[in-house]
């Protein structure tokens, strides 16, 4: 029998609390998922995590792993204490051709069948977290969204096996990028009594060709020619809820920000976020002759110095 040191392989101490040796299952689980690892030999080593929590998570089949003791290292042969066979594995005597996972495997099969000294725990079932991408429009106005699960979940003898799940959930309004909807008993299912997890919607926002957000505020450049910002004007401005007029003061500078109120994404419990037009001077890409000659009299008739600053540093 090759021995496994499963404390090693969750990152703990021999000494570790329960909950320490749950919380480091949790995160190596997650981190190499197969369904979300990139990594080439994810897929062995969640399957080695599992095996290193089924075992140490049970309070017996702990107990029992820590008699075989610490002095052996990961994937050296061994052979169990004397008598250990009889006190923890029903009298079996023959570990030639056992693996270690399959031993304390067959413990749990012993205590679903009563000969444990213990009863069996309830295990909470595993988290999960899922990208949502959904456009502003969804974020806006709320939607339904696809989830697609593999999870794992406890066959009839009582080892985990990956079951596929799908069902729709429902994004409520006023969703923002980033934000994590917490969906109640829709992650794995809970083993011995124990709850079931919960999965969490992580919200993206996808890319939108007008618009982009911060928060539940909403940003969109707003092109000017300069006759507009210097004299003034009304222009129509698109929104989610189609387009608005707003009217853009006399004097207005490229990158000023001007604010169109509650026009922004809707807010979880009450409000909306704005919407702002932020001002980009535009001029046109071919001047007609007329163009030009109104241009070069304002050219010469103005007395404005857009430089006047560059004098006054150099003084």
């Amino acid at each position: 029998m090759k021995y496994k040191d499963y404390y090693k392989t969750l990152g703990v101490e021999r000494s570790a609390s329960a909950a320490d040796i749950k919380k480091a299952y949790r995160k190596l689980a997650h981190k190499f998922h197969p369904d979300i690892s990139k990594e080439a030999d994810a897929k062995e080593k969640f399957q080695e995590v599992g095996e290193a929590y089924e075992t140490l998570k049970d309070t017996e089949k702990r107990a029992a792993y820590d008699e075989l003791g610490s002095a052996y290292q990961p994937g050296q042969d061994f052979r169990p204490p004397p008598d250990w066979d009889k006190a923890h594995s029903g009298g079996r005597s023959a570990f030639d051709d056992m693996d270690l996972a399959d031993l304390f495997a067959s413990l749990s099969r012993e205590q679903q069948g009563g000969r444990a000294r213990g009863g069996n725990f309830p295990i909470p079932g595993q988290d999960y977290e899922v990208a949502a991408q959904i456009t502003l429009e969804q974020a806006a106005r709320g939607t339904e969204f696809d989830v697609n699960l593999s999870v794992l979940e406890p066959d009839g003898n009582g080892f985990l096996h990956r079951a596929p799940r799908s069902f729709k959930a429902r994004i409520a309004k006023g969703a923002s990028e980033g934000q994590r909807l917490r969906l109640p008993g829709k992650g794995g299912q809970g083993i011995n009594g124990g709850r079931d997890g919960d999965l969490y919607l992580i919200i993206h926002l996808l890319p939108h060709a007008l618009l982009r957000a911060s928060g539940h505020d909403l940003y969109i450049d707003l092109p000017l020619a300069p006759w507009e910002a210097a004299l003034g004007a009304e222009v129509e401005v698109p929104t989610l809820d189609g387009a608005v007029h707003l009217k853009v003061p006399a004097g207005t500078r490229s990158g000023q920000k001007l604010r169109l109120a509650k026009r922004g994404l809707p807010k979880p419990r009450e409000g909306e976020g704005d919407l702002y037009a932020v001002v980009h001077m535009v001029l046109p890409a071919e001047l007609s002759e007329h163009e030009r000659k109104l241009l070069q009299q304002l050219a010469d008739g103005s007395t404005f110095d857009p430089r006047s600053r560059f004098k006054e540093a150099v003084k």
